[in-house]
């Protein structure tokens, strides 16, 4: 799978797999992702991010510009954002899938995520400053995406958030097949009892977890994670997580946020 990334801070995507998890960027900021840098090794995904700066015919390599209107803040122009687009889209010739990351966008949740996973090719459009001209995304009509009903200072976060929920779904990313079953928003295997099949989706928390010692300030691990009875386990994990989703996120269980009988 391959991502495009457009931005005018490409500094920002260096990803690093040292065993200490830092990029070392003389300070600039950036992430440094351990899920998508081990399938970069494995071959399953790879990311190239592009300066749009470089497709600007002015002087100065401008992006942005004073609002009409008056107002706060500038707005990222159309040309550079157009011919960055199509001159990257070129580069290789499966087809991509046009993303910006915007708070006006459709919140993102798991099911968009496997729905992404399963495209050859992304195009990430971080946008900057006060907004993007309308006009150039209405005429690149991207899928808008948003992470949540907050701000951030630019796309990059949210397109390195969109890179790494995706990459960890595809098939070999993770350490272990079964991971991202039991992640939060999975259904995890099987059907969810009490649950109606159009509710199930990506909709459960993930249930609580323990390691070693069994016992840590008076307080023991629960004996069903020691019998060995895997199906006892199994019912005890989905158990819980049916719980902590009720008590925690309702919403996701469906109207009334209820169990069911």
């Amino acid at each position: 799978m391959r991502f495009d990334i457009l931005t005018t801070f490409p500094e920002m995507f260096t990803w690093d797999d040292t065993p200490e998890g830092v990029a070392d960027l003389a300070g600039r900021p950036a992430l440094s992702l351990s899920i998508p840098a081990r399938a970069r090794r494995a071959g399953l995904a790879t990311w190239h991010a592009h300066n749009i700066r470089v497709w600007a015919n002015n002087r100065h390599d401008k992006t942005d510009d004073r609002p009409f209107g008056g107002g706060p803040g500038m707005v990222m122009t159309c040309q550079p954002l157009w011919d960055a687009v199509h001159a990257v889209e070129a580069l290789d010739p499966r087809p991509a899938t046009r993303i910006l990351l915007t708070p006006q966008g459709v919140p993102l949740k798991q099911a968009m995520v496997h729905e992404l996973a399963a495209k050859p090719r992304l195009l990430l459009i971080a946008g900057h400053y006060e907004g993007i001209d309308e006009r150039v995304v209405e005429r690149l009509a991207p899928l808008e995406i948003s992470l949540g009903d907050y701000i951030l200072s630019g796309g990059e976060l949210g397109a390195m958030v969109l890179i790494d929920a995706i990459v960890r779904v595809l098939p070999g990313a993770l350490g272990h097949e079964d991971s991202a079953l039991q992640d939060s928003f999975s259904t995890g295997p099987g059907p969810i009892p009490g649950v109606a099949p159009a509710d199930q989706g990506p909709a459960l928390l993930d249930c609580p977890h323990y390691t070693r010692p069994r016992e840590w300030m008076g307080m023991v691990v629960p004996e069903v994670l020691l019998s060995g009875d895997h199906r006892a386990i199994s019912a005890w994990r989905l158990s819980q997580r049916l719980r902590r989703t009720q008590a925690r996120r309702p919403d996701l269980l469906g109207p009334g946020g209820g169990l069911g009988r």
